[in-house]
């Protein structure tokens, strides 16, 4: 995936470092305050899959949302605020486990690029699919990037996303 220059207004995506980490936390925290996780979760994907973990930069450089996505198998996707320990080999789908952008920068195309970007990457990799786990109210906005709902409720181990949470896949084939 290509870094996108930040314009005017306009921030855009390039390649998570790990001193970006503690931005990409107080992200999470403002954004998903229901659904908080470690920040050894975001150290750990940035170190197993640094290629699926970006940062969406304005100008300034200010951390304004983030990306973190990696190969997984189908099924059971890991639970919230769970170390993995390692990618699957070989994988099934492309996970999307977290993206967040903060209120402001919301509606400004950014979470559409980078979806599309994921889907390039996932391609790339000789992956079938895309799968992420919707909270938020979010299915909607999934369902317009192409993604559909695979599971009415999330249960077991995935209840830890919350009621309204859904299993979405995007299947590339």
């Amino acid at each position: 995936m290509n870094d996108e220059r930040p314009t005017a207004g306009a921030p855009g995506w390039r390649a998570m470092r790990p001193d970006d980490l503690a931005a990409v936390d107080a992200v999470a925290a403002r954004v998903h305050p229901d659904f908080p996780e470690d920040a050894a979760v975001f150290a750990e994907r940035l170190r197993l899959y640094p290629q699926g973990c970006r940062v969406l930069a304005a100008a300034d450089g200010e951390v304004v949302g983030y990306v973190v996505s990696h190969p997984w198998h189908g099924g059971q996707p890991p639970a919230l605020n769970v170390l993995i320990g390692s990618i699957p080999a070989p994988a099934s789908t492309y996970y999307i486990h977290d993206l967040a952008l903060r209120p402001e920068v919301r509606g400004s195309g950014a979470a559409s690029r980078i979806v599309d970007a994921l889907i390039g990457h996932a391609r790339t990799r000789g992956l079938t699919s895309l799968s992420l786990t919707a909270v938020n109210g979010s299915v909607a906005f999934w369902r317009k990037q192409g993604f559909v709902v695979v599971a009415p409720r999330v249960d077991g181990t995935m209840s830890s996303y919350g009621e309204d949470a859904r299993q979405m896949r995007l299947d590339l084939a």
